[in-house]
C-alpha cells in the first residue's frame, strides 16, 4: 500500500494508529516529534505525512510546511483536538490538507487515508 510518516507526540495515540495502519497494510514510520519527523521527510520519500497539529517544539503546520517543501508530491493530513485554532490558513497550513478530529473513529481515519492516497 503506501508508506506513511506518524508525526504523534502522544505515546498511547502514536502506538495505536500505528498498529492501526499497518492492520490497513500500510508501511508506517512513527515518531514522537515534529523534528524527528522532519530529519525523516530529508532521507527518505513517504506517500503521506500524518500529523497531529500540535505537538511541542516543532509543530505540525511547520512540519508540514517544511516537508511540503522538500517533497511536494508528497500527500499530508493532520489529526488534531485544535483544528479550528491551529490550521488557519493565514499560519502557512497546507489549505488543502484534511483534517481529522480527535476523537474519531478509525475507519474515518483509514477511509480518509485512503481516499487522499488515491486522489
Amino acid at each position: 500500500m503506501a508508506t506513511i510518516l506518524l508525526a504523534e507526540d502522544d505515546d498511547a495515540m502514536r502506538l495505536f494508529l500505528y498498529r492501526a495502519l499497518k492492520r490497513a497494510g500500510h508501511s508506517v514510520t512513527a515518531v514522537g516529534d515534529g523534528s524527528t519527523a522532519l530529519r525523516h521527510v530529508k532521507t527518505r520519500p513517504y506517500d503521506l505525512l500524518l500529523s497531529d497539529v500540535v505537538m511541542p517544539g516543532l509543530d505540525g503546520v511547520e512540519l508540514a510546511r517544511r516537508a511540503a517543501d522538500l517533497r511536494p508530491a508528497m500527500k499530508i493530513m493532520f489529526i488534531t483536538g485544535f483544528a479550528a485554532v491551529a490550521l488557519n490558513p493565514a499560519n502557512g497550513a497546507p489549505v488543502d490538507a484534511p483534517v481529522v478530529s480527535k476523537p474519531f473513529h478509525l475507519k474515518d481515519l483509514v477511509t480518509t487515508i485512503e481516499g487522499l492516497l488515491a486522489a
